[in-house]
């Protein structure tokens, strides 16, 4: 998967595009908008990610490309689990938790073996466990 020259750009037209056509346009993509407060900002953070279904669960992989530090989203949620979820057609809050011990081991196997590059990923991050994160809604 190539990244983009000016990833923060494509992320701010992805999401514009998103919203404009209840992500209409983004065809058989899973993909969906998360919105963290940033933990030193205070200020709403929204990133567009790929997500898996498992089960009434959201795993969104905190991947960085398969850098060596966690994305800045996975650090607010982690200083803050109360985010917002935008889905084609729906927005709610969810609870964000990343997985552990055989749940993490058994999702992650899973998640390899559909979508490879995200062993390419875990490949180029060297020693760092890549985070994979369950969103609950919250009723």
């Amino acid at each position: 998967m190539t990244m983009p020259p000016d990833l923060l750009a494509h992320n701010k037209q992805l999401i514009l595009q998103f919203r404009s056509d209840g992500g209409a346009s983004m065809g058989n993509r899973h993909l969906l908008l998360l919105t963290t407060m940033g933990r030193r900002s205070g200020q709403k953070r929204t990133s567009p990610m790929m997500y898996v279904q498992s089960g009434d669960r959201l795993l969104v992989i905190a991947s960085n490309n398969g850098a060596p530090s966690d994305p800045l989203w996975y650090r607010n949620l982690i200083a803050d689990p109360h985010v917002t979820v935008e889905l084609p057609g729906q927005e709610f809050a969810a609870t964000a938790e990343p997985l552990t011990g055989a749940d993490y081991d058994r999702e992650w196997a899973k998640i390899k073996e559909k979508y490879p590059f995200f062993a390419d990923h875990e490949v180029r991050s060297g020693t760092r466990r890549i985070p994979v994160v369950a969103l609950r809604k919250i009723d």
